[in-house]
């Protein structure tokens, strides 16, 4: 998407998430922020690695992005699981 001067903007921000299954659920866990950058490259910024290689990269606008970010770790299916860590 370019702007007056003919540069390309940069995206929004985004949410990145890893997903852990456990006991036949699945829980969102945000590991870190993603940037798009002016030449259409991403930067990914983790403050976490995921242990199973899985990540999701979500939009901040998405209501299920903003759901999880909120909550923290929460269910696929939109239930709240607390900081429940399985020990």
């Amino acid at each position: 998407m370019d702007n007056e001067n003919g540069k390309k903007k940069a995206r929004a921000a985004r949410h990145v998430f890893t997903v852990v299954d456990r006991g036949g659920k699945s829980y969102w866990i945000r590991i870190g922020a993603a940037f798009g950058n002016y030449d259409g490259s991403e930067t990914v910024l983790l403050d976490a690695l995921p242990i199973n290689g899985r990540m999701q990269i979500r939009d901040q606008g998405t209501k299920e992005s903003q759901a999880k970010a909120k909550t923290g770790v929460q269910t696929t299916a939109g239930q709240d699981a607390g900081n429940d860590d399985g020990d």
